[in-house]
Parts: structure tokens; sequence; C-alpha cells
């Protein structure tokens, strides 16, 4: 596998998201978060690993993470750690950090098991693997827990390569979510 050729396909689905209509991404993302109910439902998921979205370029979960944080659900967001991330509970305030993204403070206290993971991605590849920003967290995060949980993909506009572009690492996902 070509590295210049899996960051070409991820500069283009990366232009194919910031040029769709803001009002269409709108629609979109009630669509996607719709469906994603459905799974959580479905799973009947208590522990959820969720992401605090990089501006309109992924699917914008935060109306998930308010709803359920009323119930009896426990929400987990990426906190960065070196070359990965950890998953800590959900809290306010959140603070910018690295690369642009929120975070709340730190927090010891962990998930014994992730029932189910909503992941962004940028596209996935012909073997339906996640092609991401390119920094390998999500890979790293899955490859050092000793278990898979439920994953589900998200992306607003379905970016897929007909070509097998992933690493052996790279995460795979049980379902993928679009509109």
């Amino acid at each position: 596998m070509a590295l210049n050729h899996k960051s070409d396909f991820r500069k283009s689905c990366l232009k194919k998201l910031k040029f769709s209509n803001e009002i269409s991404k709108y629609y979109k993302n009630k669509i996607i978060l719709s469906k994603l109910e459905k799974v959580i439902k479905e799973l009947k998921a208590k522990d959820i690993l969720l992401y605090i979205p990089i501006g309109d370029l992924e699917v914008d979960v935060r109306p998930l993470i308010k709803k359920y944080r009323k119930t009896n659900k426990n929400i987990y967001v990426p906190f960065m750690e070196g070359d990965s991330f950890k998953a800590v509970k959900y809290r306010l305030p959140l603070q910018k950090k690295r690369y642009g993204i929120f975070e709340p403070n730190n927090s010891f206290a962990r998930p014994k098991k992730i029932d189910l993971a909503i992941v962004p991605v940028v596209g996935v590849d012909a073997l339906c693997k996640r092609i991401g920003f390119g920094k390998g967290m999500y890979d790293r995060f899955f490859y050092r827990i000793n278990y898979k949980p439920f994953i589900v993909f998200t992306q607003i506009v379905l970016c897929k390569s007909d070509e097998i572009l992933s690493d052996n690492y790279d995460i795979q996902a049980n379902l993928i979510i679009t509109s």
C-alpha cells in the first residue's frame, strides 16, 4: 500500500466533506443521529464511547451526548494521552487541546468495558476499514484494549474507496452509518 495513495484518498474525502452544503449537513446529521439512536437501543448499550466533533467535518453527535448524559448510560469521550487516548467520562467544562479537539478534564474513572464505540471517519477502504485524519489514535486505542466493542463508523457523506488502502492495524467497523 502506497502511503501517498492513502493520503491522496484522505485529501479527496476531506475536500468532499468541506464542500458539502451546510443545510444538507444539518439534515444529514439528523438522519444519522436517528440511526445511531436505533443502534444504541437495539444493542442496549450502557457504556458508550462517543467523540467531540471537530468543526463540521464530522457528524455532530453532541445532541446524543446531551440526551444520554441525562439517562442511566455512561458516556465516554477520548482524552488524548501520548500517541493515543484513553476513554474518560464526559463532563464539563471542555478545554481546547491538541489538533483543536475539545476534551473534558483528565479522569481516573475509566470504563471497565465499552459496549459501543461510535467513531468518526474521513473515509473507508474496500475492506470497510477506517481512514481517519492520519494520526492513528483510534487504531492504537482499540489495539491496546483487550476486547472489541461493537464499533460504528459515522460519516456525513460516504467516501469509500474500491481499493484496499488500510494497514493491518487499521480498525474495522461492525456498522457504517451515513446519510
